[in-house]
């Protein structure tokens, strides 16, 4: 069995590409000794393709706050309502006829702790998912108003904190942006900006309505998905490369920003969905061991997206990797090819 190299690579990268859904890919590997350096792309991607990173931007959210925890501008404890109207929190979390939104905290967002109801994935008092129109072509606009209006006719999950609960919420990290942009009187995409520059990820940029001429179509199966009108009301999706991704996953993880012991204060996780696990501000991919019992998968931590993307680290092996498929119907397909390279360092 050949170690990986790039042919080893190619290979892999031309058969993930073999599923008639997937119009392009790219993946990059990297060591932190930089003495791997790879890139392969299927389709019509090449190396500088800039792709819509979908929910890893909450990585780059939670970069930014855990800076600001790092220099005490803002505890991780800190009540929603120290930053918050009142007006905007009451009635967000009720559980079994209780507000608790006067409980929620910081930490309940940036580890999806908080039982919020997500906008988008969970289902709406008429039973529809938000999520669904917009992969059948129906765009919207999401404003952080309607978000909340939205929120608060859905049910909550749990309590806030509730011991060994976590559910997956775009909601908590639309709240910490808003956050963000009280404690800093900027916008976050002003803040994002920010980031992008001082890591010199020259190919990275927020999304709205006049720049997706510049971010490859998103895929729903065979058809084209149209974004405009959400990436317009955000202002925090983001489009980028995989060698700029390669650029901001080695700065969270590599020491220049946050220490060994605060990266492993992050590790507190909470099962989430299959195969995750969500600790503070970041995600973990496992594969329990009864499903490679012959070859241990070993940790990788970072984040994905809903189309398919990558920005994750291996510490056991002291690599990282970036990359998409670009398809939002078979977002497995990246992590099927990230346990065979894995399988080759």
């Amino acid at each position: 069995m050949k170690p990986l190299n790039q042919e080893t690579l190619n290979k892999l990268i031309a058969q993930s590409a073999r599923n008639k859904n997937i119009h392009g890919s790219v993946f990059h590997i990297e060591s932190s000794d930089k003495s791997l350096g790879l890139i392969s792309v299927s389709g019509n991607f090449s190396p500088e393709t800039q792709y819509y990173i979908a929910s890893i931007n909450k990585l780059i959210i939670s970069f930014i706050t855990l800076r600001f925890y790092k220099d005490k501008t803002l505890d991780l404890a800190d009540k929603l309502s120290i930053y918050l109207p009142k007006e905007m929190i009451n009635g967000l979390s009720v559980y079994n006829g209780k507000d608790y939104s006067g409980d929620l905290t910081i930490n309940h967002l940036i580890s999806h702790t908080s039982g919020l109801p997500c906008y988008l994935i969970d289902k709406r008092p008429d039973g529809k998912r938000n999520m669904d129109l917009i992969l059948n072509g129906s765009d919207q606009s999401w404003p952080l108003e309607k978000v909340m209006r939205e929120v608060k006719n859905m049910k909550s999950k749990f309590v806030p904190g509730s011991n060994g609960r976590a559910s997956y919420s775009e909601t908590n990290f639309r709240l910490l942006d808003k956050i963000l942009e009280v404690i800093t009187h900027r916008s976050i995409q002003d803040l994002m900006t920010d980031v992008f520059q001082e890591l010199e990820m020259n190919n990275t940029f927020v999304l709205t309505s006049n720049s997706t001429d510049n971010c490859a179509p998103i895929y729903y199966k065979q058809n084209q998905i149209e974004l405009r009108n959400y990436w317009k009301s955000t202002h925090h999706d983001i489009a980028s490369t995989a060698a700029d991704q390669m650029k901001f996953i080695k700065a969270f993880f590599d020491s220049k920003y946050f220490t060994k012991e605060l990266i492993d204060e992050l590790k507190k996780w909470n099962n989430i969905f299959f195969p995750f696990k969500y600790g503070i501000g970041i995600q973990k991919f496992y594969i329990p061991w009864f499903l490679s019992p012959f070859k241990a998968v070993p940790e990788i931590i970072g984040h994905c997206g809903s189309v398919g993307s990558v920005a994750f680290y291996v510490p056991d092996k002291d690599v990282y990797i970036t990359g998409t498929v670009n398809q939002s119907s078979h977002p497995n397909i990246v992590f099927r090819t990230i346990i065979k390279i894995v399988n080759k360092l």
